[in-house]
């Protein structure tokens, strides 16, 4: 189907009017006529009834023309991205990651990227369900994730970037929120939101503090639903330092634990783009030059 037909199928359901819509469309009416048998013809029912009085859509066409302006709306979105790519860019980097705080800091190495690259664009993608698998079918060029869950996988590179350790959650008006670290002992009476998409060894920590037995636990579908609990002051929460999103709302302060996960970055193993290069390099010197709550 002609996609530029999706136009003059639109215009003639708002005027109801041959004539009409071929004068907005800047067409002669046998030329609209034609676009619109065409279509019918195409998809094998009747889009409009035709009458003296105009032209009026069927139920199909009611139906056809809500989806059709819904992909109308999309095309002409993703023209004017292209379009507007195609003028300021020569190449495009696409980095997926499952939440932004993973790289928190983005926004200030993509602007020192655009210092010596400004014509490639960086392209955060976030995938909140499997973020592996967009890579995995070459949607992203970069990804971030925790070594032991791409280790196995083929034909990629691993880029070693940060260790993530485990912080402890809680409200800022809370008693141990002014400690610089956290124990065990600390969490005495309280109650620990568990589970929520936990990475394996948080789980396993958490298991080990909740058979103290002078720590209660509630189960968590995720981290939102966890820190929506701790924000009442009911429970709270181990994290992995990734997930810190700066909420001034919370105190992270880190737990006593040997815990930490190993984050990395991934490319593609035939992608050899200096710019590729380039960028994972500025992301791991800006890393390891600063003192960040990781």
């Amino acid at each position: 189907m002609n996609t530029k037909y999706f136009e003059s199928i639109i215009e003639l359901a708002r005027t109801k009017n041959f004539n009409r819509a071929a004068e907005n469309l800047y067409i002669t009416q046998p030329a609209l006529t034609y676009q619109i048998n065409s279509v019918e013809d195409e998809v094998g029912f009747r889009i409009f009834d035709r009458s003296g009085k105009g032209a009026t859509l069927t139920p199909a066409g009611e139906q056809f023309i809500t989806t059709i302006r819904d992909i109308n709306t999309q095309l002409n979105r993703a023209i004017e991205q292209g379009q507007n790519f195609s003028v300021r860019y020569r190449d495009n980097i696409r980095i997926g990651m499952s939440v932004r705080s993973a790289i928190y800091h983005l926004p200030e190495i993509i602007n020192l990227f655009h210092e010596e690259e400004p014509s490639v664009s960086i392209t955060p993608i976030f995938d909140y369900h499997d973020h592996l698998e967009p890579f995995l079918k070459g949607e992203t060029d970069i990804l971030f994730a925790f070594k032991d869950s791409v280790k196995h996988l083929p034909d990629i590179r691993i880029h070693d970037f940060y260790k993530s350790h485990i912080y402890f959650v809680c409200r800022q008006d809370d008693p141990l929120s002014k400690k610089k670290i956290i124990t065990k002992d600390d969490l005495s009476g309280r109650t620990l939101m568990i589970g929520g998409g936990s990475p394996g060894p948080l789980k396993k920590l958490q298991q080990e503090i909740i058979e103290d037995k002078s720590v209660s636990y509630f189960n968590s579908n995720d981290h939102d639903t966890s820190l929506t609990f701790v924000a009442t002051g009911e429970a709270i929460v181990l994290s992995p330092g990734i997930l810190n999103d700066r909420n001034p709302q919370y105190s992270w302060i880190p737990f006593d634990t040997d815990v930490t996960f190993d984050c990395v970055l991934c490319t593609h193993a035939e992608d050899n783009r200096k710019t590729v290069k380039y960028f994972i390099d500025l992301l791991k010197e800006y890393y390891s030059d600063k003192d960040l709550e990781l």
